[in-house]
């Protein structure tokens, strides 16, 4: 059985995500301050992390931000905060995804399944030898899951490897943000693109010598993201 992690402090939401993930098969472990939700998140093995934002001790940011140096466990925030810049911080400090409380369960048993799946097929999909895009001076080892750039190894998240990963296979083929979200994550976007576009922004960050006018990523206003073949 696969066991999810809740890190939550709301006695009725904790109540509910248990209760429909139960219902579906999973385990569930539940801890209701941040620094207990850290502690078994290192030590636990987890299929899957469900983590609050605003928790008492610490916050899921900090939690999120510790746990990505030791693993790739996957982690979905259920934030209430709905500023843009709270979102954009989760996705920073390391998430794969988010959903904003109130919540439909099945909604959450959804993208629960759906990134459980993305992370398995990764894992199970891992092989010795390294399938190699080169494209200027960008080398993305896909097997490896390294990004070289001008020779440099440059640290990547799972996700955004992903991603350039993904849009690199595909050169210079446009992609809405839904498209990327549906075959990258696994799940249908739900109207929601702010994951994609923050995930292509922090990739810019690290691959192009200068981000706002990137030669690798290019935007096509008001259509997607296209890898460009150099």
């Amino acid at each position: 059985m696969k066991t999810i992690l809740i890190v939550e402090d709301d006695d009725k939401i904790a109540e509910i995500e248990q209760d429909y993930l139960q219902a579906n098969g999973f385990g569930t472990e539940r801890a209701s301050d941040g620094r207990k939700g850290l502690s078994m998140a290192l030590q636990g093995d987890y299929a899957l992390i469900l983590l609050d934002i605003m928790l008492p001790g610490l916050d899921g940011f900090a939690i999120c931000q510790e746990l990505r140096r030791k693993k790739e466990t996957p982690v979905l925030m259920v934030t209430a905060r709905q500023e843009e810049v709270d979102i954009l911080k989760g996705l920073g400090a390391g998430a794969d995804d988010y959903i904003m409380k109130p919540f439909n369960p099945n909604e959450l048993v959804a993208r629960v399944k759906s990134h459980i799946r993305r992370f398995e097929s990764i894992v199970a999909s891992s092989r010795p030898q390294v399938h190699v895009i080169r494209c200027g001076d960008l080398e993305i080892q896909q097997d490896a899951y390294r990004v070289l750039l001008r020779g440099k190894e440059i640290p990547f998240t799972r996700r955004e490897f992903e991603v350039l990963s993904f849009l690199a296979e595909n050169p210079d083929i446009i992609f809405s943000r839904e498209t990327l979200f549906e075959k990258v994550w696994g799940c249908e976007a739900m109207g929601d693109s702010a994951t994609v576009m923050v995930h292509i922004n922090r990739i810019r960050e690290k691959i192009e010598d200068d981000p706002a006018h990137p030669k690798y990523l290019e935007t096509v206003r008001g259509v997607g993201y296209r890898f460009r073949r150099l």
